[in-house]
């Protein structure tokens, strides 16, 4: 797999104007799929090794960390990303309602992947899910002493709370659906009383708040399944996640806070054939099983099983908001947040 910069994939389309979009007049892309990733090319490189084993087919992956829509719209029928590789449904949908996707009819994809992680639309598919779970210390929290995501914002918790920023799309995500399952009014006194609770300024990602209970700053930390699974596999940053297990925390009412990651195909797609060949593929079980055992996510094909390590953190019960429900909420979720201030 070649990771190129935005700017080297965005030169090919000018230097290469046959490739403008499905009608491809060129050879010179026939065999090679320009992915757009805002996920870090580390995480996926497994599943494209596979991939370009299997058919041939290279990938080239710019890793893209903000403003993807922005760009795509500028880019329009020139764009060289033939798919869009995101995590967390409101940027699936940011890149939907920019107009710069497409609808794929797919046999395949339908048939992996369950309704309630796929566009009704056709215009995106989940890939993975995963938990917005909370890390707890070993040694300073006792079993079931974190149950609902509402109590998090309770005073005994004073102090003792860590969390990447709150303005991350993970935690507005967390916050859209507690928006979702209250109201305004409520959501604000959370994020208050979760500012209050914060043992240090937001900062770093989800792997620096299992280092940080690791090392006494706090107990317990908002962060997202895999994230562990992959320090506990780990040679350097084993001893840290040690020191934490997962609690499954559920709404009132509800479930545990879910999250996807996801694949769209873009508008322009200079290789629209090569680009479905690798969102069906990634759909497979083959691949679904790459992600369970190398990423630590849980697979959406239905009977494909969580990784051992995975399944040892026990069971839970998903929240039951539609992944459509909590995106809608984003951006007023978004807005308290910046108004309470969390993160500063």
């Amino acid at each position: 797999m070649r990771h190129l910069p935005v700017a080297a994939l965005a030169l090919i389309s000018t230097v290469l104007p046959g490739l403008t979009g499905p009608g491809l007049t060129g050879a010179a892309l026939a065999d090679e799929v320009n992915i757009y990733s805002h996920r870090q090319p580390e995480l996926i490189q497994p599943l494209i090794d596979a991939f370009t084993k299997e058919t041939g087919i290279e990938v080239n992956v710019a890793f893209v960390d903000k403003g993807m829509a922005e760009r795509l719209v500028a880019e329009g029928n020139r764009s060289p990303a033939d798919l869009i590789l995101t995590v967390d449904i409101a940027r699936l949908m940011e890149v939907v309602k920019a107009g710069v996707t497409q609808e794929i009819d797919s046999a395949v994809l339908e048939a992996n992947i369950p309704a309630g992680f796929r566009d009704p639309g056709k215009h995106w598919f989940g890939l993975t899910s995963r938990a917005r779970v909370v890390y707890v210390s070993n040694e300073r929290i006792k079993p079931g002493d974190v149950t609902t995501y509402e109590d998090l914002a309770d005073p005994k918790w004073k102090g003792r709370i860590c969390t990447r920023p709150f303005t991350s799309d993970y935690n507005v995500a967390l916050t859209a659906a507690v928006l979702a399952h209250h109201d305004a009014a409520y959501t604000k006194t959370w994020l208050e009383g979760i500012k209050a609770n914060l043992a240090k300024k937001p900062t770093g990602v989800d792997r620096d708040q299992v280092k940080a209970i690791w090392s006494g700053e706090c107990d317990i930390a908002l962060g997202n399944t895999y994230y562990l699974g992959q320090m506990l596999n780990d040679d350097e940053d084993k001893q840290y996640a040690e020191a934490v297990h997962i609690a499954f925390p559920v709404f009132e009412g509800g479930g545990t806070h879910m999250n996807i990651s996801g694949i769209a195909m873009t508008k322009a797609a200079p290789n629209h054939a090569g680009a479905l060949r690798l969102m069906e593929w990634l759909s497979s079980e083959e691949a679904q099983h790459i992600y369970a055992e190398t990423n630590y996510e849980f697979p959406v094909e239905p009977g494909v099983e969580r990784s051992a390590l995975v399944k040892s953190w026990g069971e839970f019960k998903p929240d039951n908001l539609t992944l459509a429900e909590v995106a809608e909420q984003r951006p007023e979720a978004l807005k308290l947040i910046e108004e309470v201030d969390v993160d500063n």
